[in-house]
């Protein structure tokens, strides 16, 4: 694991539970006080071309927990040298260069592995495009066996931009490592899931099943899995307000859920559930953007503490 590029390297389920032990130890540990600093003297280099809360924080605030430092730009095709003109190949060549990690947000899809070609250090892909965001997947994963108990067995209800949402993308190939799961892909028909994906679930026998009722999908589910619906990614200001509030999950839908299923959202959310929902105790949306915390401490410790830089470009 020399970058972090997609959810498909993960596909180990050994591998998984360590990241998850791992997170878990991090987690108490923290609660306590007691952090180790293994990555002292390490330099996290968090580069965003597109604006991020939950990721870009979780990463910063994670590798300073664990004892190194942060250079940071968030905006980054505005304020870095791309406003120029300079190309993302040549940044990286510079960045990594002043840093032993660079977490990348970029708009086009490929950007990551693009970047890691050329990196002297880890890339890991903080999300490209409509491609993929692997550790969002990760800690949606770890976030699910927290709340179910398990991993396997559990039926899953993704509603929302199924077309565009990079977290829903990484997070098809992780169920893969799930026994007996089932997926509900509940969108409006102009923004289901791309066929690549459903013919991954196929290809890997996970039982699916496409419909654009939430109302009718929530008596079935363990897991409700809500999406905003990606303005940024509309080429059509028209198409997108017609589509934007197709799913809201309020107190009527709510009462339709099953009582012991979670609720999850990768956020930020927009108008897909309404504030009411939060106070429910099914609602683990803040819970899993916690979790994103503990789980990127894991993914940092074991990137840190791999040989330094190389300069090798082999992915």
């Amino acid at each position: 694991m020399r970058h972090i590029l997609s959810t498909q390297q993960f596909l180990n389920r050994k591998e998984l539970a360590g990241i998850f032990k791992k997170a878990d130890v991090f987690e108490k540990a923290d609660r306590r006080g007691e952090i180790a600093k293994p990555l002292r003297g390490k330099i996290l280099a968090c580069l965003f071309y597109e604006p991020s809360t939950r990721t870009r924080f979780s990463f910063e605030s994670a590798m300073l927990k664990l004892g190194g430092q942060v250079i940071s730009t968030e905006s980054a095709g505005h304020f870095s040298s791309a406003i120029k003109g300079e190309t993302l190949e040549d940044s990286i060549r510079i960045i990594s260069g002043y840093s032993d990690m660079i977490v990348l947000r970029h708009h086009e899809p490929g950007a990551a592995e693009r970047a890691a070609r050329v990196s002297d250090v880890p890339i890991i892909n903080a999300g490209d495009g409509d491609g993929e965001h692997p550790t969002q997947a990760l800690l949606d994963f770890y976030t699910i066996q927290k709340e179910l108990g398990r991993v396997d067995n559990f039926k899953i209800a993704m509603a929302g931009d199924l077309l565009y949402g990079r977290t829903i993308h990484s997070l098809i190939y992780l169920l893969s490592m799930s026994r007996g799961a089932e997926a509900h892909l509940v969108a409006p028909p102009a923004l289901r899931l791309p066929e690549k994906y459903k013919d991954y679930l196929s290809s890997r026998g996970i039982n699916f099943f496409e419909s654009d009722n939430l109302e009718n999908t929530l008596a079935k589910v363990d897991v409700l899995y809500m999406t905003r619906v990606q303005k940024e990614r509309f080429a059509s200001a028209r198409l997108y307000e017609r589509v934007k509030d197709a799913f809201v999950l309020n107190k009527e839908l709510l009462a339709k859920l099953r009582q012991r299923a979670v609720i999850m959202h990768p956020l930020p959310r927009v108008n897909e559930i309404s504030q009411e929902v939060d106070s429910d105790k099914r609602a683990a949306y803040f819970r899993q953007a916690k979790n994103g915390l503990y789980v990127r401490m894991a993914l940092l410790d074991i990137l840190g503490k791999r040989s330094p830089k190389t300069g090798g470009k082999k992915l």
